[in-house]
């Protein structure tokens, strides 16, 4: 689906060597890629009734999920049809194999979902956990600390999505005919971004003192290069190619060092989801993991949110990739790479080369949207500071 109401006119680009039988293959792999709604299929849709009855009672919670759209067989099927074998371009011959068979595996964890085979399948789509990552985990918890300060109030559903719809507006003054998106969900609980739109859950609060650095995350960075992805002439951009998900978190953070939101206690969360991954892959059951965050300083109603976006499904292992995201992006950073190139749409760190090589061949056109932490005035020397100290403890003072 495009993101802008008029359809760019691209031509068949035969020109700079992407043939239209190539981009056919291109189109036909985003669609449905774009079709996926894998984040909210993976998560619980009764998270706020499963919290309340954990407090209160410390009984393991019975999470329910959403029906799934498609049956998985099907979809595996329509994978399978999609000939991924004709693209002749050497360079998206490779991105496109690759996204086929991270949807592949896609595909059998919705299959598998919420049950002992999920967890499995999760660590091979988002990677282990390697002694280094967990060691900056522990060493954030142990010597960062902070309380949950509600003094300065938080915003309810409607106050962050009329904040949401704002930030929207923005980007509309940057071309009026994008089409994003942000609503109340009643299936949702917290923020995400699913497509080109963001999701509230009814019960959902954002401390004020956070609500910028979030709409720097998840508009001015999700929806931001999902625009500028869905523009692309590769349209698999805009959906994601194969390993996005960790670069794209990464950044996401690194809109927050950028606009000066990072807080000591989103730093503390982003260690401590790394901390519940690993617990969890090492047998930990939830009321465990739950208790060694409660034990580690952190509320118990935000470590349960944390422990159930890690237990979700069976064993969702994602939230382990925010930190390594944000520090695999500052180290590029430090070795005098950019972030520019990272805006044209949703693709991994590992793929920059190509991505890069397909932009210097004229195959890639501009960034439709700049995002607004960008263009602060203080960002570009925030993230110089961020990336040039070796502490990721140090963030806080960059």
């Amino acid at each position: 689906m495009s993101l802008r109401k008029p359809a760019r006119s691209d031509g068949a680009r035969t020109d700079v060597g992407i043939s239209t039988r190539d981009r056919a293959i291109d189109h036909e792999l985003a669609l449905l890629s774009g079709s996926l709604r894998f984040l909210l299929d993976v998560t619980p849709v009764n998270v706020e009734q499963a919290r309340t009855e954990f407090l209160a009672t410390g009984g393991l919670p019975e999470f329910s999920y959403r029906d799934l759209e498609d049956d998985p067989e099907v979809l595996k099927q329509v994978l399978a049809d999609i000939p991924i074998h004709l693209v002749e371009d050497t360079v998206l011959g490779t991105l496109l194999r690759n996204k086929h068979r991270e949807l592949s595996l896609q595909i059998d964890l919705l299959a598998a979902r919420d049950t002992e085979d999920f967890m499995p399948l999760s660590i091979e789509l988002y990677g282990a956990i390697t002694p280094d990552l967990r060691g900056s985990a522990e060493r954030i918890l142990e010597t960062v600390t902070t309380s949950e300060s509600t003094s300065a109030g938080s915003l309810g559903a409607k106050e962050f999505l009329a904040q949401a719809q704002k930030e929207i507006e923005y980007y509309r003054h940057q071309d009026a005919d994008i089409e994003l998106h942000a609503e109340i969900r009643e299936d949702v609980s917290g923020v995400m971004v699913s497509g080109n739109t963001l999701l509230l859950g009814p019960e959902a609060k954002v401390q004020k003192v956070r609500a910028h650095a979030l709409l720097q995350h998840e508009v001015g960075t999700h929806l931001v290069t999902h625009v500028n992805g869905s523009v692309q002439p590769i349209k698999i951009l805009g959906s994601g190619l194969a390993g996005y998900d960790e670069t794209q978190e990464g950044l996401a953070v690194l809109a927050e060092v950028a606009c000066g939101g990072l807080t000591a206690f989103r730093l503390r969360q982003l260690a401590a989801r790394v901390m519940t991954v690993h617990r969890m892959v090492t047998g930990a059951n939830f009321a465990e993991a739950h208790e060694a965050l409660v034990a580690g300083g952190i509320p118990a109603s935000s470590a349960f949110t944390t422990t159930m976006r890690a237990f979700r499904s069976g064993g969702l292992t994602k939230d382990a990739i925010y930190l390594r995201g944000m520090l695999d992006l500052l180290a590029h950073l430090r070795h005098g790479g950019t972030l520019e190139v990272l805006l044209l749409g949703k693709f991994s760190l590992r793929d920059l080369p190509l991505v890069s090589d397909l932009q210097d061949r004229g195959v890639l056109e501009p960034a439709l949207l700049t995002p607004r932490w960008l263009a602060d005035e203080d960002a570009s020397a925030r993230l110089g500071r961020a990336a040039a100290l070796d502490d990721p403890r140090e963030f806080l003072g960059a």
